[in-house]
């Protein structure tokens, strides 16, 4: 399994080049509240997704420490996601919910993208 700092490296180039490139359509298009709602959703999905490697890490290291952790931040992230909605329904003249909420789930999609691609790579070499 490849080092999570490694991964999490990886996905920070793929997090600057979306959220680049949803700059890009906010900037350049008629498209504002729809890609402005993308660039929130993706901020906090980024967020909680530091987050959790952080914790990730903690935990790893309480473990080899044979120390308890409780929580790996769920309750957090949770509430990451429940700011960017009620941003965007308060304010909805410039953010689109659905667009948050597809930002929000971004991050996910693209760790499991990174991973499923990392399995095809990695099968082909000798």
């Amino acid at each position: 399994m490849p080092d999570l700092s490694h991964m999490f490296k990886r996905h920070q180039k793929y997090i600057f080049y979306l959220l680049s490139l949803a700059v890009l359509g906010w900037g350049f298009t008629p498209y504002k509240t729809l890609f402005l709602g993308f660039i929130l959703g993706f901020s906090i999905g980024s967020y909680n997704h530091w987050l959790l490697v952080r914790r990730v890490k903690k935990f790893g290291e309480a473990v080899a420490e044979n120390k308890k952790m409780y929580s790996l931040g769920t309750l957090t992230r949770m509430a990451g996601a429940v700011l960017a909605t009620v941003i965007a329904v308060r304010y909805p003249e410039y953010f689109h919910l659905p667009s948050v909420i597809f930002g929000l789930v971004t991050m996910y999609v693209v760790i499991m993208i990174d991973y499923a691609y990392l399995q095809v790579f990695k099968k082909s070499q000798p």
